[in-house]
């Protein structure tokens, strides 16, 4: 490879390291070229499945700070470059080597860490992020559910509260007298204040009533005045 192509071809790499999640190194030997192909559409959008070579992709892996990749790095290589959820590409992964025995995990570097290959399995045992996603989304709606219902008791309480003291006071309305917050002994000593105003006006018919009889005590004797007066 002419120095210009493998320089390129390093570039590629390193871009590959630094744009991915994480990188998963597989022995493809024996694997035919459909197999391949059926891999990369069973990764989907989660991989970039690439063969490389060996001493380029050693270049590639100091120049992006992956450390540990020289031992795993021999024999027929390709790389699963994880773009997508890593657990999801971890599954598809062991899923593939399980159909086709053809395909061995050697190992990868997920999220700055050296992985083997038993790591990567139990990698590819995790739930997938939308799920985990989901069940954490589940409890914290569970515990939204206790908090808002923690929230809400004593506002219950008050609202039962305040029925009782509505069906009180249909009963007996002297309940509510006074205004908030007022106690019931204060308004029964204000409520004698208002009796004078009330004797007031039941003594007002009285006093008309009295009047309306003296004057018709006074009308007779006009009248017996005037008949008793000599006709001029």
């Amino acid at each position: 490879m002419a120095r210009p192509d493998k320089a390129a071809a390093v570039a590629e790499i390193v871009d590959s390291f630094n744009d991915s999640a994480g990188a998963v190194l597989t022995e493809y030997r024996g694997l035919t070229v459909k197999q391949l192909r059926d891999l990369r559409k069973a990764l989907g959008e989660n991989a970039n499945y690439a063969v490389v070579k060996n001493t380029l992709t050693k270049l590639a892996a100091t120049e992006a700070g992956v450390e540990g990749f020289d031992d795993l790095l021999n024999g027929p290589t390709a790389i699963a470059f994880i773009n997508g959820d890593v657990v999801e590409a971890a599954k598809g992964l062991r899923d593939f080597a399980k159909a086709n025995p053809a395909l061995v995990i050697k190992g990868g570097y997920i999220d700055g860490s050296l992985m083997d290959a038993a790591e990567i399995g139990k990698l590819a045992d995790l739930e997938s992020r939308e799920v985990l996603l989901g069940k954490l989304a589940g409890a914290m709606l569970a515990s939204l559910s206790q908090a808002v219902y923690l929230l809400n008791a004593p506002l219950a309480q008050a609202a039962r509260l305040v029925g009782a003291l509505e069906a009180k006071a249909q009963q007996d309305p002297s309940v509510l007298q006074g205004g908030a917050g007022e106690p019931a002994a204060a308004v029964a000593e204000e409520a004698p204040a208002e009796e004078p105003e009330a004797a007031a006006d039941a003594e007002a018919p009285v006093a008309e009533a009295e009047a309306a009889e003296a004057v018709e005590t006074e009308a007779p004797a006009a009248e017996a005045d005037a008949d008793e007066a000599p006709a001029e």
